[in-house]
């Protein structure tokens, strides 16, 4: 009787792995189990082409839209059958796609689904207190970019073409806010901070921003010339460059990025979601990603604005060890 009771058990628990274990949200498992696309065929959604993926990526793709559930909470399905059955769920269709081009990109199932994660699971995105930092473009825009960079950071110069770029693109619907984050190892990235901080209360931020990132060999600890430039009242300059409260926005804007983990510049979030977590890559994914986010805040297609002749193209990847926290 033990021994049948043993058994039993064991048959038990081996139902309640494979119930709970068989779909994955981009948050936890759970839901019902899916059937496998090595033997049902490749799947077919409505609106979701797939007619460029070879039929290798095919049955990948398959794998994870039939695995991995709906990115809205109230729709307990995978992402196939949210999409099949029309459900209430905006975003189930662009996550069908999103996880179409990361395998048409040859991302990792690791990556894919790091990816997938991070852009759409509930719980990735992070409220972050813009303060009174200064920003480019609508203060009701519907995608907020929240950049932390160090003006002695030779990729952060890199990309900051790169935001300007995405302003250009959605004009009306992205806001750039900017936070610092002088790295230790960049002796003068303090001192270019402040300089920028203190332009901003002469209303020069940006321009002084734009100056420091062209001249980024030159930066030392006396941006007078970099102020005469911009026609700013000298000695309140260098009164606020020297104070104690530009100093303290400086830190400000660092403790924030310490209690965000980050680990180095430019780290960037939009909407709340870690851009720069390891998951994306500037050139592939930024415009897309913010196409994307346009969409499901407005539910409209915006295409992105010409840019004009000239821009600077930024790398792609994860900042270099420049960058990096030591």
């Amino acid at each position: 009787m033990r021994a049948l009771r043993s058994t039993l058990t064991v048959a038990l628990l081996g139902l309640m792995q494979l119930n709970f274990s068989s779909c994955r949200s981009p948050g936890e498992a759970g839901g019902a189990p899916s059937a496998d696309p090595a033997t049902t065929g490749p799947v077919e959604l409505p609106g979701v082409d797939t007619s460029e993926l070879t039929r290798r990526e095919q049955r990948e793709w398959s794998t994870y839209v039939t695995e991995l559930l709906a990115p809205c909470a109230d729709q307990p399905v995978n992402i196939a059958q949210c999409v099949k059955e029309s459900r209430p769920c905006e975003a189930c269709r662009p996550a069908a796609e999103f996880l179409r081009t990361q395998v048409r990109r040859g991302r990792t199932r690791a990556q894919a689904e790091g990816a997938f994660r991070v852009r759409f699971a509930a719980e990735e995105v992070k409220s972050i207190d813009l303060g009174d930092s200064p920003s480019k473009g609508p203060k009701d825009a519907v995608v907020t970019v929240v950049e932390w960079a160090d003006y002695q950071c030779p990729h952060c110069a890199a990309v900051n073409p790169l935001m300007t770029r995405m302003l250009q693109q959605f004009p009306e619907h992205v806001r750039l806010v900017f936070k610092n984050y002088p790295l230790a190892s960049h002796e003068n990235a303090e001192y270019a901070a402040r300089a920028a901080v203190a332009a901003g209360k002469q209303g020069k931020y940006w321009e002084m921003h734009e100056l420091l990132f062209a001249n980024q060999a030159k930066l030392t600890k006396d941006y007078s010339l970099f102020a005469k430039q911009l026609s700013l009242d000298m000695a309140q300059f260098i009164k606020d460059y020297e104070s104690e409260a530009v100093a303290d926005a400086v830190q400000a804007d660092k403790k924030l990025g310490d209690k965000l983990g980050l680990q180095g510049t430019p780290m960037i979030y939009i909407n709340g979601r870690h851009f720069t977590g390891g998951h994306f890559d500037y050139e592939e994914d930024l415009t897309e990603f913010i196409q994307l986010e346009i969409k499901l805040r407005t539910g409209k297609d915006v295409a992105p604005k010409p840019v004009p002749k000239g821009a600077a193209a930024a790398p792609s990847g994860e900042p270099a060890d420049s960058g990096d926290l030591p």
